[in-house]
């Protein structure tokens, strides 16, 4: 039985999201890059995630140089009107940046950068919202590379939840060159791992995956290499998985939770 709540209510932010992926160094497999969240806070604290969070403003009225399909293509493909899909682009190139040090743009919209050290100091800024992703581009001359991103689902956090997100997942390579770090506030700890792996420590108890993060490794994992992920035509529907609440047990039910090891409710901090 689902309660009835204030935070029934909550309307769902939105927010972009990245799964960094490379080859694998040894066999057939993928590498993603992960965060393990700081303990503590708001949402998903200490659980292993994407790069990603939510839209800012700010996103959603950059003017920038733009490479690759044009907002009409993104607002076709992730279901929505071409203001927010521009907004969601960037937000995912802005969030990537800030978690993660990696930088999807370039000087022409033929390249990319190579080195993101010499951008340290403001990717500080962007960080603490002392400057916007925009003037962070134009002040470089950088243009944001949008054919560097893939839409590949569309999760939105359960009815109920206090925190909500309309989360639009991409998927990225791994530019040439670049390194990818932990240098957040938000990460106690970053790593590459294949797919298998990040299930497999999921499975024995050692890390904790949202359902939207599993639902994507779970998917990942049954591609070979990069190659094969970037070429991929992935249908996209959203998912709003549903909770239900019996006798002081919470569960999460959405397709293919069969599969989603546990009955403790996820989500949320409680």
């Amino acid at each position: 039985m689902s309660s009835n709540s204030a935070s029934d209510h909550v309307q769902a932010r939105d927010a972009s999201t990245v799964i960094l992926i490379r080859d694998g160094k040894s066999g057939p497999n993928i590498e993603v890059f992960l965060l393990e969240r700081v303990g503590g806070m708001a949402f998903a604290g200490g659980m292993t995630v994407f790069p990603g969070g939510g839209v800012d403003p700010s996103d959603a009225s950059a003017d920038i140089g733009w490479a690759g399909p044009p907002p009409s293509w993104w607002a076709d493909r992730l279901g929505t009107d071409e203001g927010r899909a521009k907004a969601l682009v960037c937000a995912a190139a802005r969030e990537t940046f800030e978690e993660c040090g990696v930088l999807l743009a370039g000087s022409t919209p033929e390249s990319i950068v190579t080195d993101t050290a010499p951008f340290a100091a403001e990717r500080g800024r962007l960080e603490r919202r002392e400057l916007s992703f925009a003037e962070f581009l134009t002040a470089h001359d950088l243009v944001l590379r949008s054919d560097l991103l893939r839409p590949w689902s569309h999760w939105i956090t359960p009815v109920g939840e206090a925190r909500r997100y309309d989360t639009r997942f991409f998927v990225a390579v791994l530019p040439q060159g670049q390194t990818a770090d932990g240098e957040t506030t938000e990460a106690a700890g970053v790593s590459w791992r294949s797919t298998a792996d990040a299930l497999a420590d999921w499975q024995a108890g050692n890390t904790i995956l949202l359902p939207p993060t599993w639902s994507q490794l779970d998917a990942l994992s049954r591609f070979d290499s990069v190659a094969e992920v970037i070429t991929h035509e992935r249908r996209i529907a959203p998912v709003l998985p549903v909770l239900t609440r019996d006798d002081g047990t919470v569960r999460v039910h959405f397709d293919g939770d069969a599969y989603y090891a546990g009955t403790r409710h996820p989500w949320s901090d409680r």
